[in-house]
């Protein structure tokens, strides 16, 4: 095993052993899928699993100095990293596991047979998916991606149903990333709900593909499984509106230098004595138990649909002792707040991405005020750091053409000394309707701005120089860490990534079209928190996923209880008789 990608394991049932017509082993013990199988779309059998990662070297997964090579399926092209790939697959870290968590409730039920078919067929109309890092030493000048004409290993499972069985799979999707040396990167596990209804949770690698890349297969899946059209819906047409006023003079609207470094959310673990909040009172996290381990038993089993907090001190929180470090995540579903009535010649004031924007921003400098450390008497206390929220923004289009892999570029919306002029009354409970209705006109008028802007590149100039393939990877990959390390107090406060209405119907005929979707992005220190929002049927997906160094489970809900009335408190609300709304 190396320091930057686990050795990959075989099941422990064997290539031989009886399956179920499912393809879950007949004893019940699933393990996701690493040996070849044979697709059941007839296209022949599929390359050979690779074999474990040499103790030493760097192979496909990781760590340098000497190795061997793999024994994989031939590759049929061959691309270099672009800059996203190369600046995540060098900071790569086992204990903050780079995966993007996508979950799909559907009313009915799904053909195991029909789906697995369909989705290696999506694979296959996709092929920039079919893709693993080629093996690579220190010396080497870039890192490249083989693309292989078949899968190397069936990334199709379905866990045994049951209690618990949604949760457990959660928490694989956070722990477990699908590994780099074996295409595709990608595990999708099909959970059976007690009610009858079917989850699809995916999980993917993010150093090889983004969730709105992964969500453009499935929605080919979907087409092939249920013959319906699955073209994404034409972007609504926006009435035209003012020329974007220009940025605010106190802060840069995209990735700059800045003077004042961003705010930090203020870390909350719970102590080992502290009770969990009583059902109902905010939302609960989905922070199941986590799967049984080698020598240790097996945990508590929970909901499929929802889980509660682990109790800290108990096995399943991320404070208990022999725990990974993977995530902790809370999903819920909240109204979509109400905006000022449109009208036909004059563009909306502010968006609901705006609104998602400003809900960020009164969640963090609520919980920071109210986990601010105490003055003395007479002591006046530090004014606080302006909070950044980086959103990715995804120029892409949504067809069949839509270019598979990491296509985001990210931007910045800062937020000043208007915001900590505004401080009291924002952070108030409730938050004041007028410095509110402020914070969002000041808001929108940033986000026209970023939008009327030139795009630039992915992760701005100095990436894009140091990936430029003038030194060994072995040594830009320890300056980039070095870097890393240096501007973590320069990071943004938080990262936002708004999907909005997804574009694709996701019609699987029979089986219906989905009932809730949830994204949740990576939540590595030196941020430490993500928020990540879709809107299904008229509602607003939320997960908050965070780091165990910053928060626990019963922290995680407070801080979701606080989005959720922060959200409410940008609710546009009409003006009483022969007034003025605000």
């Amino acid at each position: 095993m190396t320091a930057l990608q686990p050795a990959r394991h075989e099941p422990p049932d064997g290539h031989g052993a009886s399956r179920d017509s499912r393809g879950t082993p007949a004893d019940g013990h699933f393990t996701p899928s690493v040996g070849p199988r044979t697709p059941p779309d007839g296209r022949g059998e599929l390359s050979p699993a690779p074999s474990p990662s040499p103790p030493s070297g760097e192979g496909a997964g990781g760590g340098f100095g000497g190795g061997g090579e793999q024994s994989r399926g031939s590759a049929v092209a061959h691309l270099p990293f672009p800059v996203v790939d190369e600046i995540s697959r060098h900071c790569l870290d086992d204990g903050e596991p780079e995966t993007v968590h996508i979950e799909v409730h559907l009313p009915g039920r799904v053909d195991p047979v029909r789906l697995r078919t369909a989705f290696h067929q999506a694979l296959a109309r996709h092929p920039r998916i079919l893709m693993r890092q080629a093996p690579v030493r220190w010396w080497h000048r870039r890192y490249r991606w083989q693309l292989t004409a078949t899968p190397d290993v069936d990334p199709v499972g379905f866990p045994p149903p049951g209690p618990g069985a949604l949760a457990r799979a959660r928490q694989r999707a956070l722990d477990h990333c699908p590994p780099l040396d074996a295409s595709p990167p990608v595990r999708l596990e099909v959970i059976e709900g007690a009610t009858g209804g079917t989850v699809l949770l995916l999980a993917l690698h993010h150093t090889a593909l983004d969730g709105p890349a992964c969500l453009r297969v499935l929605a080919t899946a979907a087409e092939l499984y249920g013959g319906a059209d699955n073209s994404p819906a034409p972007a609504p047409v926006r009435a035209p509106g003012p020329r974007p006023e220009p940025p605010p003079a106190d802060r840069p609207p995209a990735p700059g230098p800045r003077l004042a470094r961003p705010a930090r959310i203020a870390p909350d673990p719970a102590p080992p004595s502290a009770p969990t909040p009583a059902p109902g009172s905010a939302p609960q996290p989905s922070k199941p138990g986590r799967p049984s381990r080698p020598n240790r038993p097996s945990q508590p089993s929970q909901s499929s649909q929802s889980s509660q907090p682990s109790r800290p001190g108990q096995p399943g929180h991320p404070n208990h002792p022999g725990n990974g470090n993977g995530n902790g995540m809370l999903l819920t579903d909240l109204p979509i707040p109400t905006r000022p009535p449109r009208t036909p010649t004059q563009p909306p004031p502010y968006t609901v991405n705006d609104q998602l924007l400003v809900a960020t921003w009164l969640m963090i400098a609520r919980w920071n005020r109210l986990h601010a450390p105490a003055h003395p008497h007479g002591t006046a206390a530090p004014a606080p750091a302006p909070i950044v929220v980086t959103m990715p923004v995804d120029d892409r289009p949504r067809d069949a053409r839509m270019p598979i892999g990491n296509g985001t570029r990210l931007v910045s919306v800062g937020f000043g000394p208007e915001e900590r002029r505004d401080a009291g009354p924002l952070t108030a409970d409730p938050p004041d309707p007028d410095a509110v209705a402020r914070l969002l006109r000041r808001t929108a008028a940033r986000t026209r701005a970023l939008k009327a802007a030139v795009p630039g590149s992915q992760l701005g100039l100095y990436a894009t120089m140091l990936t430029a393939p003038v030194l060994p990877v072995g040594l830009r990959g320890a300056v980039t860490r070095t870097l890393r390390r240096a501007a973590a107090p320069w990071t943004s406060t938080t990262l936002l990534s708004n999907i909005g209405r997804i574009a694709y119907p996701l019609d699987f005929g029979d089986a219906g079209r989905p009932a809730a979707v949830w994204f949740s992005a990576p939540a590595r220190m030196p941020r430490g928190l993500t928020v990540t929002t879709v809107s299904v049927a008229g509602r607003i997906q939320l997960a908050l996923r965070w780091s165990p160094a910053l928060l626990d489970d019963a922290a995680g809900a407070r801080l979701g209880d606080l989005f959720r009335s922060s959200l409410a408190a940008t609710a546009w609300t009409p003006p009483p008789a022969g007034g003025a709304a605000r």
